[in-house]
């Protein structure tokens, strides 16, 4: 805290100091606080400057709450993915994280975030067809089980020739709009069974690495996850900050409270 004038008023020098303060933009007006975890949602903030009008802003401090401004993720799959049947749209399933901060893969086939904002969602697909004929496979996102409307792209993969597979990458990128804990699924239809998602190992003659048969980013582009910090219930001296379900130790912010 920094000096405040008695009630009464103080002398000339205390004054200057506490004006010249103001006017070099220190106005006693700021805080920490570090966010409760074990999955906690909301934090309970004391400081004796909130009243049930006040503006209170929110800045990461820590390291471990700066990362939160910058969701991402990067995952891949090293198996085959089969469709058993023509009439049923499957969801694209990955075992493998590379990079994960507020994305994470749920369930194997949910991409989700821990915050809200508008994502962009980037696939490659290793597409097989073992048919004499090109075959069609369909790759749509769902959000939360939903089908997106007009997220739908239909892919031709090339016919078997001799004893060669038809091969094919499909690959493209989307922007959806989530809330935390939303989570987007990449699915896919096919024409014929034949078609299927294929895992590669590595090659020699020469070297070349192994080739996922799904890989799949997804990043935050809208502003700061920051937004998703805010307060609810403020009385004299006290808030509670409402917050994503937080697992990580030292999530401490810098606030101002205003008013």
């Amino acid at each position: 805290m920094f000096r405040r004038l008695p009630q009464q008023g103080g002398d000339p020098r205390q004054t200057a100091e506490i004006v010249n303060r103001i006017l070099d933009g220190k106005i006693n007006s700021v805080g920490l606080v570090t966010l409760a975890t074990g999955g906690a949602n909301t934090t309970t903030l004391y400081d004796e400057r909130i009243s049930e009008d006040s503006l209170i802003l929110f800045a990461p401090y820590s390291a471990a709450a700066a990362a939160d401004g910058v969701p991402y993720g990067a995952f891949q799959d090293d198996t085959d993915q089969f469709a058993t049947t023509t009439a049923n749209a499957y969801a694209m399933s990955f075992n493998t994280t590379d990079f994960s901060n507020g994305v994470e893969v749920v369930s194997s086939t949910q991409l989700t975030a821990r915050s809200s904002g508008i994502y962009n969602l980037q696939f490659s697909a290793q597409f097989t067809n073992s048919d004499s004929q090109i075959q069609d496979v369909d790759i749509w996102f769902r959000k939360n089980g939903t089908n997106i409307p007009n997220s739908n792209s239909k892919f031709s993969v090339n016919e078997r020739h001799g004893s060669i597979d038809g091969n094919l990458i499909a690959a493209l990128n989307f922007f959806v709009d989530l809330d935390a804990d939303d989570y987007v699924e990449i699915m896919w239809a096919v024409t014929n069974i034949s078609v299927s998602l294929q895992h590669l190992p590595t090659q020699s003659t020469p070297t070349r690495p192994a080739t996922p048969s799904i890989i799949a980013t997804m990043q935050m582009v809208s502003e700061s996850s920051t937004s998703d910090i805010y307060t609810t219930n403020q009385i004299s001296g006290q808030a509670t900050v409402n917050h994503f379900a937080n697992f990580t130790a030292d999530k401490t912010y810098k606030y101002v409270v205003l008013g």
